[in-house]
This record gives structure tokens, C-alpha cells and sequence, in this order.
């Protein structure tokens, strides 16, 4: 049997943690920015900015320890773009998983419970749910959009062609979860996340409209970076290919 060196051992370890800690930065500060309560009032812009703040947060943090995905649907659309194994897409979404359970427990732990379950927010703090007036099929549509919006983001950052251009991916990507979450999250919470809309749910017990926070995402990301895998991204020439006469 192979033995796994002991440095990468050590370095999926650290991307495990990596992935846990970012997630639970994202889930904590998020949420804490939507809390509503007759004490304690943010605006949609507040809780939208704030969340896109929380991303900038996590990658800037972890981005060089794991990628900083924080996220089931761009670990599955890393996985498509094969920069990451099968089997270190599922340890991402397990550490990934857990994160937000944990930052949803800390912020349990930070505020009293009329806080985060009260008149103005029944469901519990950051649960995520398409409003009432709105048919399930377009809470799903927005939720498939937004996060289509979101990978395109995450491909074109990772092709090659942007390789110098790095230095502001914390900004870039906090300033697109901010963008799309002002603009989507009165309809359905603007999670494009799985593990982001489960933390909220099994801490309140909360699981209306809850497939959609994990069927959206996916569907959007596995479709969204395939057509960008094979209709945008480019592929380098072969070395067979090249005019070596050229300077």
C-alpha cells in the first residue's frame, strides 16, 4: 500500500481546517448582520454587505491554505475544472459542513435567544425561505441564477488567463456575494451556498423550502462550469503547436 508523504498529510489537514474555520468566519459574521429584533434592526443592505464582507474575511484568511471555497457548490465546480480530487471535494464539503454549524453555534452562544427567534424573525435568525409570495419555481430559478452568476465568477478567476492577476480575489469575490445577495436576498435569502442555508436550518429546526438551498446550487454549479470549462476556458497550446520561428 502507498504510503501518503507526511507533508501533504499535514497540508490536507491544514486545508481541512482551513475550509472549517473560513466556513464558520462566513456563517458567524454573516449571520450576526441579519439579526432583527425589536432592539437590534439590519437593513437588507446591512445583512447583504455584511455576508460579502464575511467572504472577503474568509478568503483573504484562508485563501492560501485551501482555496477558500467555503462552499459545496464552488467546491463542486473545482471539481469539475479538475483542480481538485473526488476525494478532497467530499473532505472540503464535510469541513465545510461543519464550519457552519459551528459559526451558527457561536453566534447562538453570543446573543440571547429573543434575538435570534422573535415576531420579526419566527423561522430563527438566517434561515433561509422564499417569501410567500413567491412560487417555489422562481424561489428555485433565482437561487439557480444567482449562484450561475457566482461560479462564472469563481471560472474566470481561475483561468489561466487571469494567473496575474490575483492579488484583489478577496475583494473581487466579496464585492460579487455582496452584489448578488442586495439584489436576490429579499426573495430567497441570496444563499447560493448549501452549507450556509443547513447551519441556520438544523440549529432551528427550520426546513421549509430547504431542498432548494441545496438542489439550486449544485444544479447551477455542475451546468454553470461545464459550459464554461468547454465554451470559455482556455486551453494552452501544445508544445508540438508552437511557431518556435516566432520571437
Amino acid at each position: 500500500m502507498k504510503l501518503i508523504p507526511r507533508n501533504e498529510v499535514l497540508q490536507n489537514v491544514a486545508k481541512f481546517f482551513g475550509e472549517l474555520f473560513g466556513t464558520a468566519i462566513l456563517v458567524y459574521v454573516g449571520c450576526l448582520g441579519c439579526t432583527h429584533s425589536p432592539s437590534i434592526s439590519n437593513s437588507a443592505f446591512q445583512a447583504s454587505f455584511a455576508f460579502g464582507l464575511a467572504v472577503l474575511i474568509a478568503i483573504q484568511c484562508f485563501g492560501c491554505v485551501s482555496g477558500a471555497h467555503i462552499n459545496p457548490a464552488v467546491t463542486l465546480a473545482s471539481l469539475v475544472y479538475e483542480q481538485i480530487t473526488w476525494f478532497m471535494a467530499i473532505y472540503y464539503v464535510v469541513a465545510q459542513i461543519l464550519g457552519g454549524l459551528i459559526g451558527y453555534g457561536l453566534l447562538i452562544a453570543s446573543l440571547p435567544k429573543n434575538m435570534l427567534t422573535n415576531e420579526m424573525t419566527p423561522r430563527g435568525a438566517c434561515v433561509t425561505f422564499v417569501v410567500s409570495n413567491l412560487p417555489y419555481w422562481q424561489g428555485f430559478l433565482i437561487e439557480f441564477l444567482i449562484t450561475a452568476v457566482l461560479i462564472c465568477v469563481c471560472c474566470g478567476i481561475w483561468d489561466q488567463r487571469n494567473a496575474e492577476q490575483k492579488d484583489s480575489i478577496p475583494i473581487r469575490f466579496g464585492l460579487t456575494v455582496g452584489c448578488i445577495a442586495i439584489a436576490g436576498a429579499q426573495y430567497t435569502g441570496a444563499s447560493m451556498n448549501p452549507a450556509r442555508s443547513l447551519a441556520p436550518a438544523v440549529w432551528n429546526n427550520s426546513w421549509e423550502h430547504h431542498w432548494i438551498y441545496w438542489v439550486a446550487p449544485l444544479v447551477a454549479s455542475l451546468i454553470t462550469s461545464l459550459a464554461y470549462k468547454y465554451g470559455f476556458r482556455n486551453t494552452p497550446e501544445r508544445p508540438s503547436k508552437v511557431n518556435i520561428s516566432q520571437p
